[in-house]
């Protein structure tokens, strides 16, 4: 006899030999473990998503989840060390859908995709459970994204413009700034608060480096962000359910704040590694692959977590869940599986590009291939009125800059379009961790759109700009105070920055 049929047949001996042990519908027992998926026998009442809790040799009980239902056995994703597990061990059912804590104990925590404290600082104190799986809001319960959600990026609060409730993707190479992007917008929030805005923010850690986390946590705190941030992680040590089940728990964390009528940002850092980490699972439960191994059901994965995205209108509490998933993309390749799946699924893409970072162009974001299906339902009147015509003069200037390469005799107009494109490219650059008020992202376009930077070098227009909003910030505070309660640009407003702008200008040698 083969070796495989040797298997096969003492595989069908214990299951025989189990099925008479077994009688109730709610207890079971494990005939076959490893790599974090148990597959078990019996328990003839389980539900997809359901908790079961397996019983150890030692005394102690660990959690999984049930995944496969298949005819005479079940698929389950182990949470937690499945080291203890052995064949035989006993499964009983909890009738209890998967679920994690939620509500305000959770802010300012580092906790795990289950609800554990992470932090060292004590244990969670929860308000209630939530489910990890739930149906996204209907339509009706919705309303349309009207609301701006500032991220303190000019190039993106201008161009590529997020709306409260929308999906917007961040997309690139590793090392292009992605990440860079997203803690860029959770730190910016502390303005939004104290400008009236309360938005709180979970951010996903899928796979990342402990290391990693644990300076992106220093650097939330160091800025005072960490009062209104979750983090949930799962860690590159961590076994492939807890990445698989990472997102979702963060996103039911979301939710609970979003039914209560509030506003949240959820940053999935990086969809790209949750995929691979449902690839393992669902390899090793035995379900069939597809396109580059990964199984058929990879689309719904994701789209029925990003889906749960949603502004809820005022009968149903007025609350949003805004969305910032991740893709990490190999060698700038956008129409590979995940990424084209993912794309389809959200409202829009910030796409990062590594020449461009190499070059210097900070945040990398490509204009030409970024987009925001909301667009400008989720501008303040200001920022639409200069952010129409700075779209318009970069396209020119990309279009004019690649032609000027073939000759140097070029009319005048042309040069000038140039030398303007050439100081926008300079003003929509920022640093990492200088998130920018609105109103004062507005002053830098409109001087730069406007004509009123032309007459100053290229290389010197950071420290020009710098220098204006510090200017404005001690002479003009009350015409800042009213652009930024107004969030319009009235045409006195407008006069006003002008004369500010050129007063400035005669104060600086150029």
């Amino acid at each position: 006899m083969s070796q495989t049929n040797y298997i096969l047949e003492s595989l069908k001996t214990q299951i025989q030999s189990f099925k008479g042990e077994i009688e109730e519908s709610d207890v079971g027992r494990i005939i076959e473990v490893g790599d974090g998926i148990a597959r078990i026998l019996g328990l003839s009442g389980a539900k997809q998503s359901e908790m079961l809790e397996i019983e150890t040799p030692h005394g102690g009980t660990v959690t999984a989840v049930v995944l496969n239902l298949e005819e005479d056995t079940i698929g389950a994703m182990i949470l937690g060390d499945y080291m203890n597990i052995h064949e035989g061990d006993t499964v009983k059912s909890t009738g209890r859908i998967l679920e994690v804590p939620v509500g305000d104990g959770l802010i300012g925590r580092v906790v795990s995709p289950l609800g554990e404290a992470l932090d060292g600082k004590g244990a969670i104190v929860s308000g209630a459970n939530y489910p990890v799986e739930k149906i996204a809001p209907g339509v009706i319960t919705r309303k349309g994204v009207h609301q701006p959600l500032h991220t303190g990026i000019k190039a993106i609060d201008a161009m590529i413009p997020v709306g409260r409730g929308q999906r917007e993707l961040i997309i690139g190479d590793r090392q292009t700034g992605k990440t860079a992007i997203a803690i860029d917008t959770i730190i910016h929030q502390k303005h939004e608060r104290a400008a009236g805005n309360d938005i709180l923010c979970v951010y996903v850690a899928i796979g990342q480096k402990e290391g990693k986390i644990a300076k992106l946590v220093a650097k939330l705190q160091e800025e005072g962000a960490m009062e209104y941030t979750t983090i949930v992680l799962a860690g590159a040590s961590d076994p492939a359910s807890l990445s698989y089940l990472a997102p979702f728990a963060g996103c039911a964390m979301a939710e609970f704040f979003m039914d209560q009528g509030r506003d949240v940002l959820v940053v999935y850092d990086d969809l790209s590694k949750h995929a691979v980490a449902y690839r393992q699972l669902s390899l090793l439960l035995r379900r069939p692959p597809g396109r580059e191994a990964y199984p058929g059901d990879i689309f719904y994965l994701h789209s029925r977590l990003l889906e749960r995205a949603a502004k809820l209108n005022k009968e149903h509490g007025g609350g949003s869940l805004t969305a910032f998933p991740i893709i990490e993309t190999q060698a700038g390749d956008v129409s590979a599986y995940i990424p084209t799946n993912v794309i389809s699924i959200t409202d829009g893409q910030i796409y990062l590009e590594a020449d461009l970072f190499y070059q210097g162009i900070r945040p990398a974001v490509n204009v030409g291939l970024s987009v925001s299906r909301v667009g400008s339902a989720a501008q303040t009147k200001a920022m639409k009125k200069v952010a129409g015509r700075l779209r318009l003069e970069l396209a020119q200037y990309r279009e004019l800059a690649a032609f000027a390469q073939f000759g140097s005799d070029l009319d005048e107009a042309t040069q000038k379009q140039i030398n303007r494109g050439a100081r926008l490219t300079e003003i929509l650059k920022q640093g990492q961790y200088e998130p920018m008020p609105f109103e004062y992202q507005t002053v830098a376009l409109y001087a730069g759109v406007n004509a009123l930077f032309d007459d100053i070098p290229v290389e010197k227009i950071k420290k020009v700009e710098q220098a204006l909003h510090e200017y404005l910030h001690i002479n003009k505070r009350k015409l800042m105070e009213t652009i930024a309660k107004e969030q319009a640009l009235s045409e006195d407003s407008e006069q006003r920055l002008k004369i500010a702008i050129e007063e400035y200008k005669k104060t600086i040698p150029i």
